[in-house]
């Protein structure tokens, strides 16, 4: 059996015997500064360690626009909030939801329905919800405003304020499930039916498109098959032009460099949540050959270490979700997390919730003002159209257990750009608006944090594992594997 230093791809490997003396010279490039790594870029993502010192600075030691907090700082503090995160989401507030996995895709026609077993999602009977959870109870506490009227599509929903489309839970479809019993991770799914749904995604940076464009470029086959159905891997946001042959779709990946920061942060946004899911299914991953679930370090060095910017993307929408739960502490320090149950859960819970929105006091340092001002105004609209968009193609993804962590985390994300960009400082007012966002978005907020604290914790356990890999290692194996880093689909 190949460990994984014999599988490592080349790139990778031909430093290790250097690897003592490199490692401790004080000037070497970190893939977190400002001057971008143009080679052996997956040995500085890998070398990197971690401080557990935070120091907020006011000037940036990183790539990232807006945020006013560095690289090493959110990592001092990732381990603790990952500590808080991961209670909080088996608590039963944040565990239970009601999500609706058989809506039809709405842009293709889709029949890529996974049969494997690990596509499965494992439901609750509604007896075993709190009664005030349950669909007849939300749809009385849950009426928004009057003056917010909702756009309605079958089963779902959006409000002007919106920036993802929601579960209609006055609806009778959808079930409730318990989060802790479907984690995320490789499920087996995969094929030209999970590359089109990222495919569409990323189409989804086109600036300009519409629902209706989108919909025609898929229904009429603007994506190239023949290179989706040969790459068992997925598609890579470095291969998107020859994937979508759309001009504006090229023009929105390929020159990140020549777009304004409202659309930079939208594929930031968009990327980081991809390379946060890759990272989830490499680190739980399942051994085909041996039916034991592990980290692959070969899976992760193809899809995440090589590419460095999308780790850096990671650490973006981890800042971006910490400041909208910041923002939104006065609302959420008042919230209900009362599940009628044990008064104990209920007290822990509400510890919990403090402990996350204190760290996120101190980390979450994002500039959301900036965005969106003067002639930006404009884009508001189309960034939120575009975002809602994403929302509704996880309805397209075929396997259920996939489409219920993309429903969720989109949804997260979503949740956060409405409290960064739509709502006004005086919204958050408990006593004035006590049901300013659904129960579901609370939820859906908290675990997608959760997810992007797991993927950071997951980065941590590969570089050990690399490390024990280079330190067990006397004689190298520099067997070459061509491998260009690939995206996997949302779900293989």
């Amino acid at each position: 059996m190949h460990s994984y230093l014999t599988i490592l791809p080349a790139i990778v490997l031909a430093l290790i015997a250097d690897f003592h003396v490199s490692a401790n010279i004080s000037h070497s490039p970190s893939f977190l500064s400002d001057v971008p790594i143009k080679q052996d870029q997956a040995q500085h993502v890998l070398r990197h360690r971690p401080t557990t010192l935070a120091q907020c600075k006011a000037k940036l030691t990183g790539p990232i626009e807006t945020t006013q907090c560095d690289y090493e700082t959110l990592e001092s503090v990732i381990s603790p909030l990952h500590t808080s995160l991961h209670s909080l989401a088996r608590t039963s507030f944040f565990k239970h939801l009601k999500i609706d996995l058989l809506r039809e895709c709405p842009f293709w026609e889709s029949n890529g329905f996974c049969v494997l077993r690990d596509c499965a999602v494992t439901t609750v009977d509604e007896q075993d919800i709190p009664p005030k959870w349950r669909a007849e109870c939300l749809g009385r506490l849950n009426r928004p405003p009057q003056d917010e009227l909702r756009k309605s599509f079958p089963g779902c929903y959006y409000r002007d304020s919106d920036f993802c489309v929601l579960d209609d839970e006055e609806s009778k479809g959808g079930e409730y499930v318990d989060l802790t019993l479907n984690p995320e991770r490789f499920t087996g799914y995969a094929g030209s039916a999970a590359n089109s749904v990222w495919a569409a995604i990323y189409q989804e940076n086109c600036f300009g498109l519409s629902e209706a464009d989108l919909r025609s470029t898929m229904e009429e086959g603007d994506i190239d098959q023949d290179l989706l159905t040969t790459s068992s891997h997925g598609i890579s946001p470095a291969d998107l032009s020859s994937l979508v042959l759309s001009p504006l779709a090229k023009q929105a990946h390929d020159a990140e460099k020549d777009l304004c920061l409202e659309k930079k942060v939208y594929y930031r946004i968009i990327s980081g949540l991809h390379a946060s899911i890759s990272t989830q299914l490499c680190f739980h991953n399942l051994d085909q050959r041996t039916g034991e679930w592990k980290p692959s370090l070969q899976c992760f060095t193809d899809r995440v270490a090589s590419h460095p910017e999308r780790l850096q993307y990671m650490y973006f929408n981890t800042v971006l979700l910490l400041r909208a739960i910041s923002r939104a502490e006065r609302y959420l320090s008042a919230y209900d997390f009362n599940t009628g149950g044990v008064q104990d859960e209920n007290a822990s819970t509400t510890r919990l919730v403090r402990e996350v929105i204190d760290r996120a006091k101190v980390v979450g340092q994002f500039d959301e003002t900036q965005l969106f001002q003067g002639e930006a105004k404009t884009l508001k609209e189309e960034f939120k159209a575009h975002f809602r968009n994403v929302t509704r193609i996880m309805d397209c993804v075929g396997c259920d257990k996939c489409r219920l962590w993309g429903k969720i985390q989109t949804s997260g994300v979503g949740t956060a750009l409405k409290i960064l960009f739509e709502l006004d400082d005086a919204a958050f007012d408990p006593v004035a608006n006590p049901n300013l966002l659904l129960r579901s978005e609370v939820v859906t907020l908290f675990n997608t944090l959760h997810q992007f604290s797991e993927s950071l914790m997951a980065v941590d356990e590969f570089r050990l594992i690399w490390a024990q890999n280079e330190e067990s290692s006397k004689a190298p194996n520099f067997q070459s594997l061509e491998g260009e880093g690939t995206y996997d689909s949302i779900v293989s």
